[in-house]
């Protein structure tokens, strides 16, 4: 269990961390969110103990993160943003070493390195050289170093920031399988993040926790919550489409011809949009129902204009 209480930072005049409080459980994959600037760096900086606190306290796993220091990081694993890691170094020398850092020899060493190299799938690059590497294999590199020791929590600043669709659903995939009885934080600003991987989102703003909920609650905040969409073959008659209950507003996407059709406030418009549908005999290409629209709801909480 992570705990944090009245977390406070400040750099001479500037307050980074203001009052921070929330408690973690294992099993859960928290997203760490918020703009430029919020305060999510010092967090984390402060979590794994390279940052003192001007106020408050951290325990990891029953361990004060100032008074035992040594044994609370213990209790960590940590992938830093860009997983830097020793580029003419190969990968199981890398590994290597990382493991004697930690205190490993002999067989438990080698036991240890290769549980890693598997578990993260990197047994097809283990001879070559870290710099030879695409993105999406030094995050692998990253997060085997961040796992060698079997950490209770592990602590994830913008794991897959930079890398492609196929490499940032493999880095996913491996973050899934690795939180099960762990503690994941993952610090990053990529919505999309959150829906994928976390079970829990807290947005962060000035420094201050706005917002600590899943991200299905998050996302029920947005105007687009229940929203239909869809996408029709010839155009539609959009004053029926508006007349039907419950239904706040048609907005049309112009890239696509798309229609977005806004339900009221706790409206579920789906079901007379359908009959609609069939009734008047349209050919649609696409029909869908929005959970909402994350982005919206990051917008509208960090600009202060949330309802």
């Amino acid at each position: 269990m992570i705990k944090v209480a009245h977390l406070t930072k400040r750099f001479v005049q500037q307050v980074a961390v203001d009052d921070l409080s929330f408690t973690i459980e294992p099993g859960e994959v928290v997203g760490f969110l918020g703009p430029n600037g919020a305060g999510k760096s010092t967090t984390m900086k402060m979590l794994t103990g390279f940052l003192a606190p001007c106020e408050g306290s951290i325990s990891i796993c029953g361990f004060d993160i100032e008074r035992q220091t040594l044994k609370a990081q213990r209790q960590i694993g940590y992938l830093p943003e860009g997983a830097p890691c020793y580029g003419d170094m190969t990968v199981g020398d890398f590994l290597v070493f990382i493991a004697q850092i930690r205190g490993y020899r002999g067989q438990a060493l080698k036991e240890r390195v290769m549980r890693a190299i598997a578990l993260v799938e990197l047994e097809q690059v283990v001879e070559q050289s870290i710099e030879t590497l695409s993105k999406g294999f030094k995050r692998r590199v990253g997060l085997a170093q961040a796992v060698l020791h079997e950490p209770q929590v592990l602590i994830l600043d913008e794991p897959t920031d930079g890398l492609d669709p196929n490499q940032k659903h493999q880095v996913r995939k491996l973050i899934k399988n690795l939180a099960v009885g762990r503690i994941v934080i993952i610090s990053t600003h990529i919505l999309e993040e959150v829906g994928a991987l976390c079970t829990r989102a807290m947005l962060i703003h000035q420094g201050r926790l706005l917002v600590d909920e899943t991200p299905y609650a998050l996302q029920s905040r947005s105007r687009y919550h229940q929203a239909v969409t869809l996408l029709p073959e010839q155009p539609l008659d959009r004053q029926l489409l508006q007349s039907v209950p419950g239904v706040l507003a048609v907005e049309e996407n112009p890239l696509d011809g798309s229609l977005t059709l806004v339900a009221a406030p706790g409206q579920v418009i789906f079901p007379a949009i359908n009959q609609l549908i069939y009734q008047q005999g349209w050919q649609v290409r696409e029909l869908e129902v929005e959970r909402g629209r994350l982005d919206e709801v990051f917008r509208s909480l960090t600009r202060g204009d949330a309802a």
